[in-house]
């Protein structure tokens, strides 16, 4: 079975949609039984025909006719119910029923004014419903001076039933068309859902992998200079890369899986770590008091200061870094403010790289903002989130 186009899922077997062709062999006597239903109002000219009443030329001239007239019908109604109107192709056909019609019913007696039940069908499906509603009324009306010529009794019995069931289709066509439009937007929910789900896990493996690679790298340049003088030093740093990498490796699964909440608590203490190992004089506040602060603000400040002190490792070239927390008081209510500042040059890079661009998303979603730029001789990183009011959090050393 072939998927559908518009969701990408593959709709149910006993499902067959108006204007599409049958699918399966399965599809083929439901689609004919829905043609069938419409139908019985062919009963009356086709017994007509058939009863003998009128001469062998006439006979066949509304055999042909009526033939004409039911394949206009469906390659109208079951080719553009519910579709967007095409102007010249809708009414172009429209115009072929409104003139067998009438000239079927006019010549052949009022046994062919069920034709015009099918006319107002077909405006009711097909046209645009302000169009309709005036293209409705005027079929009755042109059924009923048709009517006149040949059975009066029979065409006022029609009259109320053309009326009824064309804009009983005219609702039957919004409904197809409320229906496609709702599977477009399903589709299209599900296709921005699907890229938010890919934005979210090229952030995460970005942070966590620049992060715990730039350790990984640092620690074994420094066990490469110790090994030959140092073994034992040598070792721990091995074995601190072990450590890293399973963590790295964890944190990996929990990214792809979604659950990866990273703690600022950990990121902190993290922070110390990989900074000392890179030989810069680092300034790190103790773990700091969250109470108040939610938990998706956290954790976007904790992927912030992951991703800022990442680049202090890896592209800064600085010295000296210092982490601070503050409990601010602004406009637009209270935050909490990261500030990492180094004495680095910031990077080589002319614009803001991937990590800061995921990063600035990241805040955004959790409310917040990201400032970062060089500020004197060094580089500053600012990240806010919004917060419950609350006592003040103390700075680094």
């Amino acid at each position: 079975m072939t998927e559908d186009p518009l969701t990408g899922q593959q709709p149910p077997e006993h499902q067959v949609r108006l204007g599409r062709r049958p699918r399966t062999r399965r599809d083929v006597p439901a689609k004919v039984l829905w043609i069938g239903v419409w139908l019985v109002f062919l009963s009356s000219p086709v017994g007509d025909l058939a009863g003998g009443h009128h001469t062998a030329r006439a006979t066949l001239a509304g055999s042909l006719g009526l033939a004409a007239f039911v394949g206009v019908y469906l390659a109208l109604v079951f080719r553009n119910m519910g579709r967007s109107f095409a102007p010249r192709t809708v009414v172009g056909l429209i115009a072929v029923l409104a003139v067998l019609a009438p000239v079927l019913a006019y010549t052949l007696g009022s046994a062919w004014l069920g034709l015009f039940v099918y006319l107002s069908v077909a405006c009711g499906a097909t046209l645009p419903v302000r169009a309709s509603y005036w293209a409705i009324p005027a079929t009755a009306a042109l059924m009923y001076l048709v009517g006149l010529h040949s059975n009066e009794k029979e065409a006022r019995g029609l009259l109320l039933l053309v009326v009824l069931i064309g804009f009983a289709m005219v609702g039957v066509g919004q409904l197809v068309r409320t229906t496609i439009e709702l599977r477009k937007a399903r589709a299209t929910v599900a296709q921005l859902a699907a890229n938010e789900e890919r934005l979210r896990l090229a952030r995460d493996l970005h942070d966590l992998l620049g992060h715990s690679l730039s350790l990984i790298t640092l620690k074994s340049e420094l066990a490469g200079r110790m090994l030959p003088g140092h073994p034992d030093k040598a070792a721990q740093q091995v074995a601190d890369i072990e450590q890293v990498s399973r963590q790295a490796l964890v944190d990996v699964r929990e990214a792809v899986t979604g659950y990866r909440r990273p703690r600022l608590a950990a990121e902190l203490a993290g922070a110390q770590v990989a900074l000392t190992a890179a030989g810069v004089v680092a300034e790190v506040p103790a773990e700091p008091d969250l109470a108040g602060v939610p938990e998706e603000a956290e954790s976007a400040l904790a992927w912030a200061l992951r991703e800022a002190v990442t680049n202090v490792v890896r592209h800064s070239g600085a010295d000296r870094c210092v982490v601070r927390l503050l409990r601010r008081q602004t406009l637009d209510g209270p935050v909490l403010e990261l500030l990492v500042e180094d004495s680095g040059s910031g990077g080589s890079g002319k614009g803001p790289g991937n990590g800061l661009t995921g990063l600035t998303e990241r805040l955004e979603k959790a409310g917040g903002s990201l400032e970062a730029g060089r500020v004197g001789h060094g580089f500053r990183l600012v990240a806010r989130v919004p917060t419950a009011a609350g006592a003040d959090i103390g700075s680094g050393a």
